[in-house]
């Protein structure tokens, strides 16, 4: 169902109108690379849409791997590498259920930015233990997703409607240091406030550490 969803979305609407679609990367991403905390290495872009982030990370030297369950976003995001000359490998991989093959111990560091609240709970044990499967040991995984205070969507359950149709789970910090250590080590997991379309983002920022 969200393949589908997702589908619709990236094939019938301009990246301009698709709530998360922001081209520039986020300050807390510019913040690790440059500040050398991340540096070139084998990164996978977990849920990339249109590849912005993965962009980005290609310019910086790094060796990218997008993965996004929907073909037409990574049609979208494949082009856009190619037109400016980026080497970005991007594959249609659905990780809450299908592990890629040829993929396990690949990558040094994981991003993903913004995705976790497309997941449902019942999903996310198999989402994150396939995200440690692609992690080299010490691999890196930095996560950011709608925290349950988040107060620019409508309602105030666990589950709400965007404006766009789509149903989103949001989730508390308490909850996610209960999913992420049964697979990581916590390096940083707190609640805190990002830079979306519509202002400030109430989130939870995680950065994890495959043992």
């Amino acid at each position: 169902m969200i393949r589908e969803e997702m589908n619709s979305i990236y094939g019938r609407m301009s990246l301009q109108d698709i709530p998360w679609n922001i081209e520039a990367p986020p300050e807390e991403l510019v913040a690790l690379v440059e500040g050398g905390k991340i540096v070139p290495c084998k990164v996978i872009d977990l849920g990339c849409g249109a590849g912005n982030y993965s962009r980005y990370l290609a310019g910086k030297g790094f060796e990218v791997t997008g993965a996004d369950l929907s073909s037409e976003a990574v049609k979208i995001a494949s082009a856009r590498a190619e037109s400016e000359g980026l080497n970005c490998r991007y594959i249609c991989a659905d990780l809450s259920g299908d592990m890629p093959e040829n993929f396990p111990g690949s990558f040094d560091f994981a991003l993903e930015w913004q995705i976790l609240h497309h997941i449902y709970p019942e999903q996310r044990s198999r989402y994150v233990e396939n995200v440690h499967k692609l992690l080299k040991p010490g691999g890196k995984y930095m996560a950011v997703c709608f925290h349950e205070n988040n107060t620019t969507f409508d309602g105030t359950g666990k589950y709400r409607k965007t404006r766009i149709g789509t149903l989103l789970y949001f989730s508390n910090e308490e909850e996610l240091r209960e999913l992420y250590s049964l697979f990581f080590n916590i390096l940083d997991l707190r609640v805190t406030e990002i830079k979306g379309k519509a202002g400030k983002q109430l989130v939870n920022y995680a950065m994890l550490e495959r043992s």
